[in-house]
């Protein structure tokens, strides 16, 4: 129960690695937020089934209204916000192209949900976590923004510009007392996503530790970053892929 008091936002966590990091936040006494345009409500009922405490939130993050309502309802509801998850993303339904290929119409719509999506999240967290002298951004990031993997552009870039991002919002929120840090997973094999062949076999051949990576991977530096262990660590990205990429 390394979280127990604090109060979690998850963004896209009614799904996939999302939901994961939803459990296991809950489990270490977290209250937890799902916010997601999709239905949170299951993920809700497996925290509360376990003991937990959680609410779903409708959610879409590339909208600033409804980041500042998020916000509000998590206040409101639980009395503070300790922990943001940027972990809602545009991956699974890309198709790999070269990078010519890729419309205007898509480059926008990956930026605005895995850009501007993390930036207006934080901002409506922000002024509850600077009136609490503390606060942790996690920001999920990806190893692909140190590999250039091809045929993704729009992904790998968004998730270079998190890197950017979550150095500069750590230089200007340290002050008052909110760190804010990103993880940088390999390739995740989870339910509902296969990656083609070539790809997985080429990340197995890259890493150290030859297996398949899974979500549960990724929960202790979660978990880390979320608790008081890492209070002062700010500005940083860990690199979560079995030794496929030293940083």
């Amino acid at each position: 129960m390394r979280l127990a008091g604090k109060v979690a936002i998850v963004t896209g966590g009614a799904r996939h690695i999302g939901a994961v990091y939803c459990r296991k936040l809950a489990a270490e006494g977290a209250a937890v937020i799902i916010a997601d345009v999709l239905d949170g409500d299951k993920v809700v009922q497996e925290i509360t089934a376990a003991g937990g405490r959680a609410m779903a939130l409708k959610v879409d993050v590339s909208k600033e209204e409804d980041t500042i309502q998020m916000a509000a309802e998590t206040v409101k509801t639980f009395g503070r916000i300790d922990i943001l998850v940027n972990n809602a993303a545009i991956f699974i339904n890309i198709q790999r192209q070269p990078f010519y290929e890729i419309t205007a119409e898509e480059w926008d719509r990956v930026s605005a949900v895995n850009i501007k999506g993390p930036f207006l999240c934080a901002k409506a967290v922000f002024p509850q976590m600077k009136e609490q002298r503390s606060g942790k951004i996690i920001n999920i990031s990806s190893s692909t923004a140190f590999a250039g993997t091809p045929l993704f552009l729009h992904y790998v870039a968004s998730k270079a510009a998190l890197i950017g991002m979550t150095r500069s919002l750590a230089r200007e929120v340290g002050e008052f007392g909110i760190c804010v840090n990103a993880i940088a997973p390999g390739l995740v094999q989870h339910e509902g996503q296969t990656a083609p062949k070539e790809f997985t076999e080429f990340q197995l051949k890259a890493r150290s530790i030859k297996r398949l990576q899974t979500p549960e991977d990724l929960l202790g530096v979660l978990v880390y970053l979320a608790s008081p262990d890492s209070d002062f660590v700010t500005g940083q990205t860990i690199l979560v892929d079995g030794g496929g990429i030293f940083h």
